[in-house]
């Protein structure tokens, strides 16, 4: 069974740090992209931060680039997110998201979701 694991989420002050992991397990062939999303009570999922496998250059939403760094390990299916100097409305679920392609014939990449974690920025 493929899927995506997360942890790390938590409550954390403002102005503090969280790392957030997602590993992807199961019988993988390859991954390209490793993305990671939130979504906050009563808005829509929105991007946060992505990586390609390529040549591993990240890109950043406007309203965490400078605070937040995505990063991936070398064998391409691990993904971190370290967040710092976190605010009130960073607050959310944040979901792992990475484009897989099963071991098997016949198989094609896809887009795979992990169950979120949640993040809590509060005094």
């Amino acid at each position: 069974q493929l899927e995506l694991v997360e942890s790390g989420g938590g409550l954390v002050q403002p102005g503090g740090s969280l790392r957030l992991s997602c590993t992807a397990t199961g019988s993988i062939f390859s991954i390209n992209d490793m993305n990671w999303y939130r979504q906050a009570p009563g808005k829509e999922r929105e991007f946060v931060a992505g990586i390609s496998r390529s040549d591993g250059n990240p890109y950043y939403a406007s309203s965490v680039k400078g605070r937040f760094t995505i990063s991936r390990d070398d064998a391409k299916t691990t993904a971190w997110l370290q967040m710092n100097s976190l605010k009130p409305e960073d607050t959310a679920v944040y979901y792992c998201n990475a484009d897989i392609k099963p071991l098997g014939s016949g198989s094609r990449f896809q887009y795979y979701w992990g169950q979120g974690t949640q993040v809590t920025v509060s005094r």
